[in-house]
């Protein structure tokens, strides 16, 4: 697919609450589109593969209809188009072209499943919706510049780690296609939209119109560059984050040497939170020879900020270099071509001393102890490649409501508190078959971060009797004589344990014994 191939002219928004009404009383949702579908044909749209729905979609129901026209992005019959849409107003403003007895589609549309049931619509380029009917590109390659893309693996997850209280403003930066903002704007006041790409700025148009949400700000520019001075309550931003050789793709390629792109939106976010806010990005970064890959994001942290940082997935340089390879399609083209562009990769690695590069999430948020001196920053950093449950917007708020409870109480305050065992934590107990007592125990998470930790007699005890009635001191005193242990010794060595069990979300605060209230839990309780 060349930039030639590109819509002269995208579609205008002016009757997409009749178009939306149309495409909803067909069925053409996510719902929709698996019935009619069958799980096997579905799940094949995700790898690119187009003939099982081609076959799915053999008769003429305006459903079937709808799917060939902006899913599959085939041309159907103008009489059997004027049945499935408003056809004279879908033409006039550009959804379809007409060419002879045949309708075409001009953008892609897909159904998409909103958080609490809600029916949307992410419009997209032709073929350019990750993982889509299209693929990248009809003849195979991606438009070296401007395109849009459709709703990916990184958006959703994007989606589902973002913190989602009732806000007064939110940032989406860099917003391709829209699905942030049109996330945002289900439970924020004003919703800005910025990209550096005027053509996405117009998709997040149509796709906030057309999944019947409220207009957003949109405003064209690189990284803070549009919104001033301006500050907000959420940031959020999937950036061109890949570390290339070069721009080639505005998509996906930020313009900046390494991982500065995304040490920049980092580092800048800081100052354009409000007190209390949360910037929420997906990033590379380099794994450099000499340098711990901890430390390099450490220095990413605005100062005033807490952080929260999870590697989610490491490459070493060929793996990486390969992918977005086979991304771009290069893979396809001729061989040689493809070793002189896969050398300038592994040459832009060397330089930098970058051995592997590792994805994830950068959660920042903007804290006014820890910008006033208060309190020390609380910045973790973690690698954690294991399956997680999304959503795990509030698994993120929790966390940060536990640092600000775990800084505020020391060993002595944490023995005077009552805790809870978090929701669906379970115990297994690990051991050779038929030995009278295990050789260690495991609590394990069945949400969220589904984490495991190893527990000694004494926290397993303890935790499976926190059921918020008792202070830790009073249920640690309790163990110590049914096991016939010193109490003052126990009290003195447990609260390292409390407190880790604690920040990992295995205990939830209830309150001290005066009936004080801590923070509140990752369940909301």
């Amino acid at each position: 697919m060349s930039t030639t191939s590109l819509p002269p002219r995208l579609p205008v928004p002016a009757h997409a609450v009749r178009l939306r009404e149309t495409l909803l009383a067909a069925d053409f949702t996510a719902d929709g589109l698996l019935d009619l579908l069958g799980a096997p044909a579905y799940a094949a749209l995700a790898r690119s593969e187009t003939v099982p729905a081609l076959r799915a979609t053999r008769g003429d129901s305006a459903l079937e209809t709808l799917v060939r026209l902006f899913l599959l992005q085939r041309s159907v019959a103008y009489e059997r188009a004027a049945a499935a849409l408003p056809l004279d107003e879908a033409l006039a403003d550009g959804w379809v072209v007409r060419e002879d007895d045949t309708v075409s589609a001009t953008v892609d549309i897909r159904p998409y499943g909103g958080p609490d049931g809600e029916d949307w619509f992410i419009v997209s380029d032709l073929g350019c919706a990750v993982g889509g009917a299209g693929g990248s590109g009809k003849d195979g390659r991606q438009a070296e510049e401007a395109v849009v893309l459709g709703v990916g693996g990184a958006s959703t997850t994007l989606a589902g780690i973002t913190v989602r209280t009732p806000v007064a403003s939110a940032l989406d930066l860099g917003t391709g296609s829209g699905i942030q903002a049109l996330h945002a704007a289900q439970h924020t006041t004003l919703v800005t939209a910025t990209d550096l790409n005027p053509r996405a700025l117009d998709f997040t148009r149509l796709t906030l119109a057309l999944s019947g949400a409220r207009e957003a700000e949109l405003l064209t520019g690189s990284l803070f560059e549009p919104v001033d001075g301006d500050t907000y309550d959420l940031i959020v931003s999937n950036p061109p984050f890949v570390i290339s050789p070069g721009a080639r793709l505005t998509y996906r390629d930020g313009g900046m040497g390494g991982d500065d792109l995304c040490r920049t939106l980092v580092q800048q976010s800081g100052e354009r939170l409000n007190d209390g806010g949360y910037a929420q990005f997906l990033a590379n970064w380099q794994h450099v020879d000499g340098e711990e890959w901890q430390d390099r994001l450490r220095s990413w942290v605005p100062a005033g900020c807490d952080a929260w940082i999870v590697q989610r997935e490491v490459q070493d340089v060929t793996q990486y270099a390969e992918l977005w390879l086979r991304d771009s399609g290069d893979h396809r083209g001729d061989p040689d071509a493809y070793g002189e562009a896969y050398g300038r990769w592994l040459d832009e690695f060397e330089a930098r001393g970058t051995r592997a590069v590792g994805f994830g999430w950068i959660t920042v948020r903007r804290n006014p102890a820890v910008a006033s001196g208060a309190v020390e920053p609380s910045i973790v950093v973690e690698e954690w490649p294991h399956p997680v449950e999304q959503p795990l917007g509030p698994t993120v708020r929790a966390h940060f409501e536990r640092q600000d409870y775990l800084r505020t109480h020391d060993d002595a305050a944490l023995l005077a508190d009552r805790f809870t065992l978090a929701p669906e934590v379970v115990q297994e107990q690990v051991g050779l078959p038929g030995a009278e007592d295990p050789e260690h125990v495991v609590l394990r998470q069945n949400r969220g971060m589904r984490r495991a930790t190893r527990v000694d007699h004494v926290g397993a005890g303890f935790a499976g009797v926190c059921d918020g009635t008792l202070s830790a001191g009073r249920i640690l005193d309790a163990i110590g004589q049914l096991m016939g242990e010193d109490p003052v010794i126990l009290r003195d060595r447990t609260p390292q344990a409390i407190r880790l069990l604690v920040e990992e979300g295995f205990l939830l605060p209830v309150g001290d014994e005066d009936g004080a209230r801590a923070p509140e839990g990752e369940d909301g309780a």
